[in-house]
Parts: structure tokens; sequence; C-alpha cells
């Protein structure tokens, strides 16, 4: 229970961060403003490293498979398309198909068991979850 706490409070801060994300993007533009929010961003990281807040294991860094790594750059796709979906349609229709998007993802991600994590077989339920999900989020854009 405590993580799915966890994981609603994460989504009322993407909105919140998307939202902040978008006023500083007309003020100063889409690239410079996803710059300082990776930079603002990679400062707190620094700091919390600095203060040992959580468990660090950097010996494991050469094992780490190099797509891994490739969350850095997606972070930056991402802040970036946050930024322009909800300047164009809104931060709840932007949100809706966000989660939209993240869902059908996961499912096909759970379903194969990809990046080493345990298969979740994908079922009717799911999908009509997911569609469910699709249609809420065309009802938001357009009415």
């Amino acid at each position: 229970m405590l993580a799915l706490v966890a994981a609603a409070v994460s989504g009322i801060a993407m909105a919140v961060q998307g939202s902040l994300n978008t006023a500083l993007s007309k003020k100063i533009g889409l690239v410079p403003g996803t710059f300082i929010v990776h930079l603002v961003g990679t400062a707190f990281a620094l700091a919390l490293l600095l203060f040992g807040v959580g468990k660090s294991q950097w010996q494991m860094l050469p094992s780490v498979p190099w797509y891994n790594f490739i969350g850095g750059i997606l972070g930056v796709g991402i802040v970036y398309g946050v930024m322009v979906s909800i300047e164009q349609t809104g931060v709840a229709a932007a949100t809706t198909a966000i989660i939209v998007g993240q869902v059908s993802t996961a499912a096909f991600i759970d379903h194969l068991g990809l990046f080493g994590l345990e298969p979740i077989p994908f079922n009717w339920w799911k999908g009509i979850g997911i569609g469910l999900m699709a249609f809420s989020a065309w009802l938001i854009l357009h009415h």
C-alpha cells in the first residue's frame, strides 16, 4: 500500500513539475528550460549524494549494461515533451495522455519482462483499462 501512496504522490509531483517546467520554458525557451530543469535536478541529486542519502554502490557501475544509461537521454526528451504538450493542450489533457502512454508501455514491458524484470502477462482487463484511459484522454482533450 505504501508503494501505491508513493506512486500517487509522484503523480501529483509530476503534474506540478510539468506545470512549473512549462512556465519556465515560456520565459526562457524549451531547450534552455529543459537544460535548467536538469541542471537543478543534477545539483539536487549531487547534494543528496554528498549528504549520504540512500544506498550507493558505485563499485557496481562497470557491470551496468550500456542501455541503462539511456534513461538520462529519455529524461531530457520527457521533460521537453511534457513542456510542449502542457503548453498546447493544458495540464489535464497532457497528463492524461502521458499516463496512457506510460501504462501502455509499462504493460508491454511487463508482458515481455524486459530489462530483467519478471514477466507479468497482459490480459483483457488490462487492455480494457488502457482503452478506457485512452477514451478519457480524448474526452478531456475534446470536451
